[in-house]
Order: C-alpha cells, then sequence, then structure tokens
C-alpha cells in the first residue's frame, strides 16, 4: 500500500491538524453547490438526451412553419398593394423572379437524389488499419456531394427535409448532421433538382466523392444514387440575408 510520505507527516503536524478543517469546510461548500445544482437530479446523467433533441427538433419545426405562415400574410398583403403602387408590384414581380433561384419559393421537377450512410457492420471486427471514424459518414462527405451538385448546376436543392440555399452550412458533430438548428441521423438524404444526368456525370468526376466511394467498396459505407421524374423541393424559411463572409487568400 502507498501512504503518506512520513517525513511530511513528522515535519509539519500542527500544518496538518490546521488544514483538516478548512478541507472539510471546502469539501462541505462543494457538496451544498453541487446540491442547489443539480435539485435532486443527476448531473452526469444524459439519458434524456435524445428526448431533448426531438424536443428541440420539433420547436425548430414549428418555429419554421410559423415563419412560413408570416411570409405567406406578408405576401397576401404586398399583393394587395401592388395593384396601386408601380413600385410595390415592380419589386414584387422582381422577388416573384428570383425566389426559386435565392429559395424562397418552392420549385419542382425533375431530380436526383444521393443517399449516403454508416457501414452496417454489426458486432462484425474492423479490418485491419481500419478505426471506428472510417466507418461513419463525415461532415466533408455530404459537402462533397453538395458541391458536386452545386457545379453541375442544380436548381434547387434540400438534404433531408430542408431546402438548402447558399448560406446554408452542413455541419456534423458525431454521427448526426446539423442543419439550420434541426439535428438528423444518418442516413443524409440530397436531393437536387436538374438534369439528372449532368448531376449523376458530376458526381463520378468529383474527386472527393470518388474517395467517398472507395471507403463505400472498403467498408461498407452507404452510398446510393436515384433518379426521379419529379419532386417538390419547400421553399427556404430562413434568412437569405449574408451576414458574415471572409476572402479566401
Amino acid at each position: 500500500m502507498v501512504g503518506m510520505p512520513r517525513a511530511w507527516l513528522g515535519a509539519h503536524p500542527t500544518r496538518w491538524r490546521l488544514a483538516v478543517p478548512v478541507v472539510a469546510a471546502a469539501a462541505g461548500v462543494m457538496f451544498s453547490m453541487s446540491f442547489q445544482a443539480a435539485r435532486g437530479t443527476d448531473l452526469r446523467s444524459d439519458r434524456g438526451l435524445p428526448a431533448l433533441i426531438t424536443a428541440t427538433n420539433r420547436q425548430v419545426a414549428d418555429k419554421a412553419e410559423r415563419v412560413r405562415a408570416l411570409q405567406s400574410s406578408i405576401d397576401a398583403l404586398t399583393a394587395s398593394a401592388a395593384p396601386g403602387d408601380a413600385t410595390v408590384a415592380d419589386l414584387s414581380a422582381r422577388i416573384e423572379a428570383l425566389g426559386p433561384s435565392v429559395g424562397t419559393r418552392a420549385v419542382h421537377g425533375p431530380a436526383l437524389t444521393v443517399s449516403l450512410d454508416d457501414a452496417k457492420r454489426g458486432s462484425s471486427p474492423l479490418p485491419a488499419g481500419v478505426s471506428v471514424d472510417d466507418v461513419v459518414v463525415h461532415q466533408q462527405d455530404v459537402q462533397a456531394v453538395v458541391n458536386a451538385l452545386w457545379r453541375a448546376g442544380a436548381e434547387a436543392m434540400m438534404i433531408q427535409d430542408q431546402r438548402v440555399v447558399a448560406t446554408s452550412a452542413v455541419r456534423c458533430v458525431g454521427n448526426t448532421l446539423i442543419l439550420q438548428g434541426r439535428v438528423y441521423p444518418p442516413p443524409y438524404v440530397v436531393t437536387a433538382i436538374g438534369d439528372p444526368v449532368a448531376l449523376r456525370a458530376a458526381l463520378d468526376a468529383d474527386g472527393q466523392v470518388a474517395i467517398y466511394r472507395q471507403w463505400v467498396e472498403a467498408v461498407g459505407l452507404g452510398y446510393e444514387v436515384t433518379t426521379s421524374a419529379d419532386v417538390q423541393v419547400p421553399a427556404f424559411s430562413g434568412s437569405v440575408l449574408l451576414e458574415h463572409s471572409t476572402v479566401r487568400p
């Protein structure tokens, strides 16, 4: 058994006796602070995290729906004022024309859909040289698909059930995707409206997507590309104003 060095105990008996009540008092303060913070709950427990994520997603969806309703009211009021005001009518026409490309109007048309998923390995051991990080979809994988589709001339895009625009940020935390305040587990589904042949060719030619497809073959990551004759992409419900930007060297 490893104990306190005898030399220290023998050399400073007075200091030790004085230190005991100080340590006890500090411990009492810490216990009191912990009790006040916990209020009878387990501070270390994260069992409520899935429910919290679900509730937050529901709140964000409700607020987005509220924004859409308010936008509809604004559009109706603007339309009623437009016939009697040439300036309002001109601005309304310009907004309507730009809406589909900016993302503020719902659009539909032929589309290509890409689904990315974690590898389904069950309890089987990982191959030699492969880590846990190699069998899950990462932010750069989703971003590579999104960038390739934009470059191919995608007219509109959505990830999962949300419209994405030029200012949308694709972020992954752990094995979940955070998009515009909502959290999604895999698989991650990216849908782009445009020429399906051109969109698929862009994916096949993209270097980053090619690397992901190599890992699909190596460890079983999910990668599926499908086309549809007509898909509805909803309007973007957030702000399209650019608030921050940096110039890349």
